[in-house]
C-alpha cells in the first residue's frame, strides 16, 4: 500500500493554496490569470499546472519534499546561465513550487526525420558547455541542497540502497548476485572517474529532447528533478539511450558514437579523446546507481498512489549495472 502524503495534489487545501500563490505571483509581475488553472500533467513526485493569462501561458510545477530544491536552483541557473536554461518567474523554494512563462514547442516537438542526428549532436555540445560554466558553482548547488552523486560517493550511496530490504525484496536473489558480483567493479570505476580530471557539475539525469526548448541562438534547458552535482559525463547514459530508441538504433552503432564524440568535444582540451571515451563509458555504469536514487528520491513521499509500473524503478536500475555498458 502507499503511503501519501498529507498535501496530495488533489487536496482541495492544497490545490486552494498553490492556485493561490500563482495568482499573487502573476498579479505581482503584470500577467493576472484570465482563466481556469488546469492541471495537465500529474506524478506521485510532481504536478504541472497550465495557468492562462493576459500574457500568454505560463507552468506551475510543484515537486515532493524530496525533489524540492529543483525550484531553488532554477533562480541562480538563469543568473549563472542566461539564455541557456528556462527562468522562472516566481519560486517558493521551501514549498518546492516553481512558475513559468511558457518557452514554446520543445525540441522533440520541432525536431524530427533527418534533423534529428545533427540538432542532437548540437543539442549535445550546448548541454557540455553548459555543464563546464557551471562546474564553477558546484558548492553553490550542493549548498542548495542539490544532491551530491559525485563519484567517490557512489559506492557508500549503493551499498545503503542494497542494505534496504525493499530493495532487496524487489532485486530478488538472482538480480541481487548480479550486482554483488559487480559492486567492487563499481568501486574501482568511481575511483578511476574521481581522479580523470573532469570537474563535478549539474548532471540532468534526465536529459532528453522533451527537456530541451530551441532557442534563436542555441537550446535552453528545463527540468532539473532529478538532477545532481555527478561526474558530467554521466548524462550520456539518458540521453544517448533515448537518442538510440529515436533513432532506432542498436548499442555501439556509428551514430550513437558521433552523438558521444560532439558531446566529448567541449571537454577536448582536459584530456585525449580516448580517455573521454574511457570516462564517457565508465560514467554511463556508474550513473545507473545515480537514477536509482533519482528513483528513490522520487518514490519516498508520493502525492498520489504510485502506478505498479514505477513501484521497482530503484532496483531496475540497480540491475543494470550488471548489464554491458551503453558506450
Amino acid at each position: 500500500m502507499d503511503t501519501v502524503r498529507a498535501n496530495a495534489w488533489d487536496d482541495p487545501r492544497w490545490r486552494e493554496s498553490a492556485h493561490a500563490w500563482v495568482t499573487e505571483r502573476l498579479a505581482e509581475g503584470g500577467m493576472p490569470p484570465v482563466g481556469a488553472i488546469e492541471e495537465v500533467r500529474v506524478r506521485p513526485w510532481s504536478v504541472t499546472h497550465r495557468v492562462p493569462t493576459t500574457a500568454g501561458v505560463a507552468w506551475f510545477k510543484a515537486n515532493t519534499p524530496e525533489c524540492a530544491y529543483e525550484a531553488g536552483l532554477t533562480v541562480p541557473l538563469a543568473t549563472w546561465a542566461p539564455g541557456r536554461v528556462l527562468a522562472p518567474l516566481a519560486v517558493d523554494a521551501s514549498r518546492g513550487w516553481l512558475l513559468t512563462a511558457d518557452a514554446g514547442p520543445t525540441l522533440r516537438e520541432v525536431v524530427a526525420g533527418d534533423r534529428l542526428l545533427p540538432t542532437w549532436a548540437a543539442m549535445l555540445q550546448s548541454y557540455a558547455a553548459l555543464q563546464r560554466d557551471l562546474a564553477a558553482h558546484t558548492p553553490e548547488m550542493l549548498a542548495l541542497g542539490v544532491p551530491d552523486h559525485r563519484p567517490e560517493h557512489l559506492p557508500t550511496r549503493l551499498a545503503a540502497l542494497l542494505a534496504d530490504p525493499q530493495v532487496q525484496a524487489d532485486l530478488g536473489p538472482a538480480r541481487r548476485a548480479a550486482v554483488d558480483r559487480v559492486a567492487p567493479d563499481v568501486t574501482d570505476w568511481c575511483a578511476e572517474l574521481s581522479a580523470d580530471g573532469i570537474s563535478a557539475t549539474l548532471q540532468h539525469d534526465d536529459l532528453t529532447d522533451a527537456n530541451v526548448f530551441p532557442a534563436p541562438d542555441g537550446f535552453r534547458f528545463f527540468d532539473w528533478g532529478d538532477s545532481s552535482v555527478a561526474h558530467p559525463f554521466g548524462s550520456l547514459l539518458v540521453a544517448i539511450g533515448f537518442a538510440a530508441h529515436l533513432l532506432g538504433l542498436e548499442p555501439g552503432a556509428p551514430d550513437l558514437d558521433r552523438l558521444r564524440d560532439a558531446y566529448l568535444e567541449p571537454w577536448s582540451d582536459l584530456a585525449p579523446l580516448p580517455d573521454l571515451r574511457r570516462a564517457a563509458a565508465l560514467a554511463c555504469r556508474v550513473t545507473r546507481v545515480s537514477k536509482a536514487l533519482a528513483w528513490q528520491r522520487a518514490l519516498a513521499d508520493p502525492a498520489v498512489p504510485v502506478d505498479p509500473g514505477f513501484r521497482t524503478a530503484v532496483a531496475d536500475w540497480l540491475a543494470e549495472l550488471a548489464e554491458p555498458p551503453l558506450l
